[in-house]
């Protein structure tokens, strides 16, 4: 059994466990405590950890590597998007109890939809390489979009899918715990919490786009791309109840993230222009940015942000 097998089993196994601890088995609990999602994330980075350990002992070094950078850069920009999550929770005013299941389902769909990028992007890069190109150019616009446009507002109303469901879905008129309440008259009768789904799926689409290629040019192995990817969305669950209770701490942190695509951009360009940046250095430019990024938020962190920590 090779090496790479075996890597294959073990992160199956893993991941099949640890869903059903983390989700299924937290399906009746409230809003997720600020110990318990500190807890976890905790739990699921020390995962990460030991799962590029093993691939450093059975698959070698350099992949080891390549885990590690790609988990950074998917868990870095995994931190913008749950920003994003807490903005459409308070649009939609989902409370706390209700925000854990929107997540859970939310996260389920995100895996599906990496499956598919995944292997779909790896498919044509390895064909048409001057995607390279295209996927480099992205992420530096993205980069620069992130770091100069102020934040956009969440408009549900303006969401393509919101629009089609309400097409053909009666809506009833308040946050429900239930997707669909009823069947009357031969009609699905949708809550709005089922529109809450549909909005965070919709931005799931949107962050996959950014963040496959970035992973891209890291490798093009799709284990490791999956792994990284995995193992970065499924702590998302508790590492959003730990941020929604550290909103405005990280001012700076997007402006890190924001370099870190540009970084991995520009990277990806110059891979194709013949210039290899090696994984050791893309991996040290990853750290001490996003340690930049955390100091400066601390240091410079407002009166209001230590309340918040007081209280949380």
């Amino acid at each position: 059994m090779s090496p790479t097998t075996i890597m294959w089993i073990v992160f199956a196994a893993l991941i099949s466990f640890m869903l059903v601890i983390d989700l299924s088995l937290n399906r009746k609990s409230g809003r997720v405590s600020f110990k318990k999602a500190a807890t976890w994330t905790v739990v699921w980075m020390l995962l990460a950890l030991l799962f590029g350990g093993g691939i450093w002992y059975t698959m070698g070094q350099q992949k080891a590597l390549e885990f590690l950078t790609g988990y950074l850069i998917e868990q870095s920009l995994s931190v913008d998007n749950l920003f994003v999550f807490i903005m459409i929770f308070t649009v939609f005013g989902v409370r706390g109890e209700l925000q854990a299941k929107v997540l859970k389902w939310g996260i389920l769909g995100a895996i599906v939809m990496r499956l598919v990028f995944i292997f779909i992007g790896a498919a044509l890069l390895k064909e048409f390489q001057w995607l390279f190109y295209i996927f480099g150019a992205l992420l530096v616009y993205t980069a620069w979009k992130m770091a100069f446009s102020g934040d956009d507002e969440i408009e549900p109303d303006k969401n393509p899918l919101v629009k089609l469901a309400r097409r053909f879905l009666p809506m009833t008129k308040r946050i429900r715990g239930d997707w669909f309440i009823t069947r009357r008259m031969q009609l699905w009768i949708a809550s709005p919490l089922f529109m809450v789904l549909l909005v965070v799926e919709s931005s799931d689409l949107v962050f996959a786009m950014d963040s496959i290629p970035a992973i891209f040019a890291i490798t093009l192995d799709p284990f490791i791309v999956l792994t990284s990817n995995v193992f970065a969305i499924m702590g998302l669950r508790s590492l959003f109840f730990l941020l929604s209770n550290l909103m405005g701490m990280f001012a700076y942190l997007k402006f890190g993230i924001a370099l870190i695509l540009a970084f991995v951009g520009v990277k990806m360009i110059l891979m194709m222009l013949g210039f290899h940046i090696p994984i050791s250095l893309s991996l040290a430019v990853i750290v001490v940015t996003l340690a930049i990024a955390v100091v400066a938020s601390l240091l410079l962190r407002k009166p209001e942000t230590d309340e918040l920590l007081e209280t949380a």
